[in-house]
């Protein structure tokens, strides 16, 4: 299939193959979130074996709307496997607050210097928060089984996750329009000597 042409063709397919997607926003197709793949599949026909969530099955959605031919996953974005979840443990937690803004579903709660929990029914599994953490509190565990793909992952839990990400996305919009300011007004060496010192403390308790 070649590349499209015209703008309104291209929102078009762009909103098909959007609506393929898993939307777990985890970037391991290399686009910052679902609709950024699904726009540069549709307009710059990048290739549709890049979603590690949607699998083979997902290909095969791609494939079927875009036209294109079946490709096998591309091992460079991940492998297919077993829908898993973040689990923090909230004995080693800090507070940082790295996790809340990572996660694009807002499925963490917290507060600064308060121990961080996770909403399982928003956890998509996208593995953003995971790197992040200083004190490695935060793990993945499997919640279906060995399924893996579309067959662990629903329509239903899309819609929600796409629905949850657009509305962080406006909350976040609307913070940086507003340049709304932390309760607490530090400067970022401060802040960073507040991480540093908590971290330092974690590793102590660790030690124990």
């Amino acid at each position: 299939m070649g590349r499209s042409s015209g703008p309104e063709v291209v929102e078009d397919l762009t909103a098909k193959i959007n609506s393929v997607l898993p939307q777990t926003q985890c970037t391991r197709c290399g686009y910052a979130d679902c609709s950024a793949y699904a726009l540069a599949i549709a307009r710059d026909h990048a290739p549709i074996n890049q979603c590690p969530p949607g699998g083979a099955e997902g290909i095969d959605r791609l494939a079927r709307v875009t036209g294109r031919p079946f490709l096998a996953l591309n091992p460079v974005n991940g492998r297919e496997g077993p829908r898993a979840m973040a689990v923090i443990d909230e004995d080693w937690c800090i507070g940082c607050t790295l996790c809340l803004a990572a996660c694009p579903t807002d499925a963490i709660v917290g507060a600064n210097k308060l121990m961080h929990t996770v909403i399982a029914m928003h956890c998509t599994g996208c593995e953003l928060c995971v790197p992040v953490c200083p004190v490695d509190c935060i793990k993945l565990e499997t919640t279906d089984g060995q399924s893996t793909g579309w067959a662990a992952w629903t329509a239903s839990q899309a819609v929600h996750a796409r629905a949850r990400y657009e509305s962080r996305k406006k909350r976040v919009a609307a913070e940086h329009r507003q340049d709304l300011k932390p309760v607490k007004d530090e400067s970022p060496a401060t802040k960073q000597t507040v991480v540093s010192d908590a971290i330092a403390r974690a590793r102590r308790r660790r030690a124990q």
